[in-house]
């Protein structure tokens, strides 16, 4: 009989950002895949939960996925975490969702935490219709995707790091205009929290002059 393979949204910031369900369900499983241990282990220990830790991430997945949908397959019970937010977002858990159900295997994944969506709420942009672009490619290519989602119409949402968080406004409005209207989130859910709106060129001056710190969720108006 198959196992199942569960994909477990973490918090992302307050430790209380995590379901009922969730806390359960990492405690019955036979072991947790989990992106960095270290760093899941301090969520583990805080709910009391002693469900072994195994490591999955961008550097070992493609070794290990055949292995782990062959446990499966065998009736492993499994659950896969990131070390904050969605499994698959901007996150490993793809591969492996997508090779379990390639083997048969049950895929379940629970609703919870995510960045974007709180950011894309709060940013006072449109939100019924919108596109995810995640993380823009750093050099090869990345000029290229700017052209293209110029003349979008859908809200557009990034992600970013707070190294390269001033380059990407500045290249965003290079591409889409000066004024065109954003919103940057940063570090939602923790005790810094805090967006800021504006034009694109107004948000590029305001990180330039104030360090950006944390991770970054930028809103950007569609095309008009």
């Amino acid at each position: 009989m198959n196992g199942k393979l569960y994909l477990i949204p973490t918090p992302i910031g307050n430790l209380e950002d995590i379901t009922l369900r969730a806390i359960r369900l990492l405690k019955e499983v036979d072991y947790i895949l989990a992106e960095d241990t270290r760093t899941s282990a301090k969520l583990l220990q805080h709910y009391n939960i002693s469900t072994p830790l195994r490591s999955y991430h961008m550097h070992n997945e493609h070794k290990l996925t055949e292995k782990l949908v062959e446990e499966l397959q065998q009736g492993r019970q499994l659950a896969l975490i990131t070390d904050a937010g969605t499994p698959a977002i901007s996150d490993p858990g793809f591969l492996l969702s997508r090779e379990a159900i390639k083997g048969g295997i049950a895929v379940e994944t629970l609703p919870g935490a995510t960045a974007f969506v709180p950011a894309l709420v709060n940013s006072g942009l449109p939100a019924h219709n919108f596109a995810f672009e995640g993380f823009l490619p750093v050099k090869k290519g990345r000029k290229t995707r700017l052209e293209e989602l110029a003349s979008e119409k859908r809200t557009l949402i990034f992600y970013e790091s707070p190294y390269r968080v001033v380059k990407t406004l500045a290249d965003l409005a290079a591409a889409f205009g000066p004024d065109r209207q954003a919103s940057v989130s940063r570090e939602i859910s923790k005790k810094f929290e805090e967006t800021s709106r504006g034009s694109l060129e107004e948000l590029a001056e305001h990180f330039k002059k104030n360090s950006p710190k944390g991770e970054f969720v930028i809103c950007v108006a569609g095309s008009a």
